[in-house]
């Protein structure tokens, strides 16, 4: 990732950064700002938390390549940095293979109790 140049991209207020459902590209890492992450639950929007400065959010569709659980805002004016998938893969390919198989089970964890 130090040889690559990190993309950028501001948000205002209100402004969505993903939907819940899309295919997920890229994580994202918040320098700037504070993202909620958001949920229809029962036709209603719902807050599932929200992420501040050096958070990390999107990361889930990255490890399973499986479409977006939640949808992110910016909840005031927000930078993230981009972490594409290309980037994720080359340090997970570094990565021990117990880490890389511990990633999937959480993933698939954390998908399955979301899902209750």
């Amino acid at each position: 990732m130090a040889s690559q140049v990190l993309q950028r991209q501001t948000f205002k207020p209100g402004s969505k950064i993903f939907k819940e459902g899309e295919v997920g590209t890229m994580a994202y890492v918040v320098q700037e700002g504070e993202v909620e992450i958001v949920k229809v639950i029962d036709g209603k929007e719902t807050v599932l938390g929200k992420i501040g400065q050096g958070g990390i959010f999107g990361e889930m569709a990255l490890i399973d390549e499986k479409p977006r659980m939640a949808s992110a805002r910016a909840s005031r004016g927000t930078t993230i940095i981009c972490v594409t998938k290309t980037m994720f893969d080359e340090k997970l390919k570094k990565s021990d293979p117990f880490i890389r198989g511990l990633l999937n089970i959480l993933a698939d964890t954390v998908r399955s109790l979301s899902s209750k």
